[in-house]
């Protein structure tokens, strides 16, 4: 009798145990503003992800860096305190091959990245990602990047000189810029608007998305339209990580954020036009830079990666070759 009521016992317990009723936890990061672009497709994401996975699984997305910058999200992907986070201009800090996306003027439009991401990001540069312990799920629209400052219109390289330009944590970036004069500083977005206001730095560059996310048109006078660097961001695992979770929450990421990869790019072309006008009514003063000086400018950065990255130079080929299919 003792025996069965011990047994009775330990099965009511074990049916009430937390254990038992446990949620599994997806936490993605993003670091860039709530209001940007990317913020705007990581919220869509998580939304759409935790409406597709039910009750099961409770979705923690964190928006404007609260789980640090991109370094600090790479980190914690590696440690699995997060299972997704989205990544851009320092990947290629991390795994070389994705500095093809720091090669000026390289993406001619939209079209032309998507067939690069079906044709190289999602065959070679994603192995190249595994090697390096990291998991490639998407692309997303982030955008093409403008130059704005508080001196003086950009027109060329010429009128970059001695400017202190910020520039992402990324050498590629940095070279581009010293190449075209500008004194490239290197630092998280998450200090940018700071350092603009308090005149640490003169200017910036950045997709308009990110720019009106962060609102530095309050600190920012001039925006010359150069597009000289189209930078995606990509939803990203640890290889780890992702091999721990589930084949069918697998399946439902990699729906989920194809539907995103869809809307932010076209979400990404409406916002050229209408960010630009809005911009303008801001008191921001706009113009467009001569694209054959800096294309002109740019040769050393080609030539850079070319040397430094094995097979840069077919990539950069096969990349080219895509604009016009």
């Amino acid at each position: 009798m003792l025996e069965r009521l011990i047994t009775g016992m330990t099965l009511l317990l074990s049916l009430c145990s937390p254990v038992s009723q446990a949620v599994e936890k997806i936490i993605f990061a993003n670091g860039g503003t709530a209001d940007s672009l990317q913020g705007q497709t990581a919220r869509r994401f998580s939304e759409q992800l935790q409406a597709r996975l039910g009750d099961q699984y409770q979705v923690e997305y964190y928006s404007n860096g609260k789980l640090g910058d991109e370094q600090d999200l790479l980190d914690k992907l590696r440690d699995g305190q997060i299972q997704l986070a989205t990544i851009s201009s320092i990947m290629s800090a991390e795994v070389p091959e994705f500095a093809l996306f720091d090669m000026p003027f390289l993406v001619r439009d939209r079209q032309h990245l998507q067939r690069i991401d079906d044709a190289i990001v999602m065959t070679d540069l994603a192995a190249a990602a595994h090697r390096h312990g990291l998991h490639i799920i998407s692309t997303w629209e982030n955008g093409f990047r403008q130059i704005s400052n508080n001196s003086h219109p950009i027109h060329s390289p010429d009128d970059l000189k001695g400017l202190r330009i910020r520039t992402p944590q990324s050498e590629w970036r940095s070279l581009m810029f010293s190449s075209w004069g500008a004194k490239p500083i290197p630092m998280p977005f998450s200090h940018l608007f700071v350092a603009l206001q308090t005149g640490e730095v003169d200017g910036e560059e950045n997709p308009l998305s990110n720019i009106n996310g962060a609102r530095l048109q309050e600190v920012q006078k001039f925006l010359s339209i150069s597009n000289h660097v189209y930078y995606p961001i990509w939803l990203t695992a640890s290889d780890s990580g992702w091999q721990q979770l589930p084949a069918a929450v697998q399946t439902a990421i990699m729906e989920v954020a194809a539907d995103e990869q869809r809307w932010s790019l076209a979400e990404g072309e409406r916002l050229d036009t209408s960010l630009l006008k809005s911009l303008g009514k801001a008191g921001v003063k706009i113009n467009y830079v001569d694209r054959i000086t800096f294309i002109a400018a740019s040769r050393p950065v080609y030539a850079q990666f070319a040397r430094q990255v094995k097979g840069g130079d077919a990539l950069i080929e096969r990349a080219m070759g895509l604009a016009e299919h």
